[in-house]
């Protein structure tokens, strides 16, 4: 729900034009962990809501999520924030693991990660899976979206 994460990411100061940063062993620790899942008949779906114009770091993440996230077997999807003002929303990133465990994520104003949390409580889990799924029905896939 960030329009910026880990700026010091050598993945994305390469894409701003910095010194190469080879992704390859990246990208095949994440198909290994997700394939792993989707294996065992998880669907893993990730849903992005993002300003536009887009930042810098939202056109790295568009650039590579055929190659890191569709090649592993996520199912990715955009929503542009003009089209998320009537719902109710997390005031943090988070993860939905099998209904049973809500993991969110703790940045500071520049991207950087300063925490996560777990959380087991069933209203939270119940909040934001209704959350998720509210973006996921409105947001546009992957392979239709095109940023602005």
């Amino acid at each position: 729900m960030r329009d910026v994460y880990t700026p010091d990411d050598p993945s994305f100061i390469a894409f701003l034009g910095g010194p190469p940063f080879d992704r390859t062993q990246r990208e095949r620790e994440w198909r290994d962990i997700i394939d792993s899942a989707v294996s065992r008949g998880v669907t893993v779906r990730r849903a992005r809501i993002v300003s536009e114009p887009i930042t810098d770091y939202i056109r790295f993440e568009h650039s590579v999520t055929d190659s890191m996230n569709i090649v592993a077997g996520e199912r990715v999807r955009w929503l542009p924030r003009s089209q998320a003002s009537d719902l109710c929303l997390p005031g943090n990133d988070f993860w939905v693991f099998d209904d049973h465990l809500v993991r969110f994520g703790h940045f500071a104003g520049d991207g950087s990660v300063t925490g996560k949390e777990l959380r087991t409580e069933p209203p939270v889990i119940q909040l934001c899976q209704s959350a998720f799924e509210a973006v996921w029905l409105r947001a546009i896939d992957h392979a239709e979206y095109k940023p602005l």
